[in-house]
């Protein structure tokens, strides 16, 4: 049975009747009913002058008066009706200029992706391979009208007679341009299905088309799987799980999955556009799917802004992933806090695990890394005989560790004992209160509050222009203090005067 077989008794939601104060008409166009609501505006049934049902969007009142949001919607229409309609909800009509301003598309009368697999469970066989070369069809179109979706997701992608169906694309940017200056609580899109470049500051990364060629991988994992790859209980997991996780994408099948798996890389340039998306799932051009070496030896996490109040390690690290989403705003004054140990990802098999680049890898625990100070040429690392944290060179395996995840932090395992026999030595927290300080040390790897951590993506980089991090613990900020040669884990106020370091690729283990 394809996915059009049998939708007949699971039709789209007609309009629910309009409500008081609602407009009876926008423009030329009668209004019926209400379609749904949504944080950017609400969505009408109407019908035309010749009497043909159209979707109006009309824009929420308080981007009327800003004159900036006009301009940008008009020019965001104007490309996004020059889409090929086929796979996607035409854009048929749009009035910036009216107050309060509306869009036009076609209706589609034929159930969401989301409602189809509530109601009926997750597609397989030829129902599952249309839904992904019609949305794969649909991006190829819009990206190369030169537009991006920015919100692809189940809900925006609909079942109707004639095919798949990709809606409320295009304008997008023009919502969230503006969003990102007029209101601090919002940012378009859903969070289980942005890509990590979404969550970094807006004046530090461009969003390109590959943000929807990841969200078309989480929107294909739902549909084989009834799940989204990453995630979590709550906003803020979901949001750290994108930014540090590999994606679980068990239960899709092959050869699906691998393709689904290459476009959930973290790094943009790693994924394949939807051109190739295509091409593989039609089988026009079967080749490997574009994988490319990373350019350095260092990796890339998402900018973080800088908390003003301190938190529990925990609390900080989930409210900094909802922060993101805002690219640059303050902490809200509820902390997220996670019950019990955080269940983590389940990776993808060995054999169907495409090559991934050094930051998935090194967050999966796949790659060795070396901690380097941000000034000068120096490097953590631990002997075997050792206590304490110690400066080096970077050579050899006591600079260099590897990460393994618990929750949302962190157990940091030195590779120094490599080739040893006994227990694994893994970074912790040791307080000295005679001393006043409380230096990294030698530890067992043994999830505590002294040897879980954090690691911070800070927004600056050296000198060399690489990211730097900060890395947070429950008793505060690690520090280095080049005089007494001494490592000290201590609250500091505020985080960016925390200690920066580089995080320097070493290679599979």
């Amino acid at each position: 049975m394809t996915v059009l077989q049998g939708v007949g008794t699971l039709r789209r939601i007609m309009s629910m009747p309009l409500r008081s104060g609602d407009p009876v008409r926008l423009g030329r166009y009668e209004l019926l009913g209400r379609l749904g609501q949504g944080g950017m505006g609400t969505v009408f049934l109407g019908r035309a002058e010749d009497g043909a049902l159209v979707a109006i969007k009309m824009v929420r009142p308080e981007y009327a008066d800003d004159r900036e949001f006009r301009g940008r919607f008009r020019s965001e229409v104007t490309r996004a009706q020059q889409v090929p309609p086929f796979s996607t909800a035409a854009v048929l009509d749009a009035d910036p200029d009216h107050t309060p301003p509306y869009l036009v598309v076609e209706f589609v009368d034929g159930p969401s992706l989301s409602a189809l697999v509530q109601e009926r469970g997750p597609l397989s066989g030829p129902a599952l391979h249309s839904v992904a070369v019609g949305i794969a069809t649909a991006l190829t179109a819009i990206h190369g009208a030169g537009v991006i979706h920015r919100d692809l997701k189940p809900g925006n992608v609909l079942i109707a007679l004639g095919g798949i169906k990709v809606i409320d694309f295009g304008i997008a940017r023009a919502f969230e341009a503006t969003s990102r200056h007029t209101r601090t609580d919002q940012m378009v899109g859903t969070i289980a299905y942005m890509a990590p470049e979404r969550f970094e500051p807006e004046d530090t990364v461009e969003v390109t088309a590959a943000a929807d060629v990841f969200a078309w991988g989480a929107v294909m994992t739902y549909a084989a799987t009834g799940r989204t790859p990453f995630g979590a209980d709550t906003s803020a997991a979901t949001a750290m799980r994108i930014l540090t996780q590999l994606p679980d994408t068990s239960g899709v099948p092959a050869p699906l999955r691998r393709l689904v798996e290459s476009t959930l890389a973290k790094d943009p340039a790693q994924r394949p556009t939807a051109r190739e998306l295509l091409d593989q799932l039609l089988g026009a051009r079967p080749q490997p799917i574009r994988v490319e070496p990373p350019t350095a030896d260092t990796v890339r996490v998402a900018a973080q802004p800088k908390p003003k109040n301190r938190f529990r390690r925990t609390a900080w690290a989930a409210a900094a992933a909802v922060l993101l989403l805002a690219g640059g705003l303050y902490w809200s004054h509820q902390a997220y806090r996670f019950g019990g140990d955080s269940p983590t990802a389940a990776a993808p098999s060995a054999t169907s695990r495409p090559p991934v680049d050094a930051l998935t890898a090194i967050l999966a625990g796949d790659h060795r890394f070396s901690i380097q100070l941000a000034e000068g040429n120096r490097f953590f690392m631990l002997d075997r005989g050792d206590d304490e944290l110690a400066i080096s060179d970077g050579t050899g395996s006591r600079s260099q560790f590897v990460l393994r995840s618990v929750g949302v932090d962190y157990l940091i395992r030195s590779m120094g004992s490599e080739g040893f026999t006994g227990p694994e030595t893994c970074l912790g927290v040791k307080i000295l209160k005679s001393e006043g300080a409380a230096p990294v040390v030698a530890a067992s790897c043994t999830p505590t509050k002294g040897t879980l951590f954090t690691l911070v993506a800070t927004g600056t980089k050296d000198a060399k222009g690489r990211p730097t991090y900060s890395i947070h613990n429950e008793y505060g900020w690690l520090l280095w203090d080049a005089g007494k040669k001494r490592s000290d884990v201590t609250e500091i106020g505020e985080p960016q005067f925390a200690d920066k370091y580089i995080l320097v690729d070493r290679g599979e283990l």
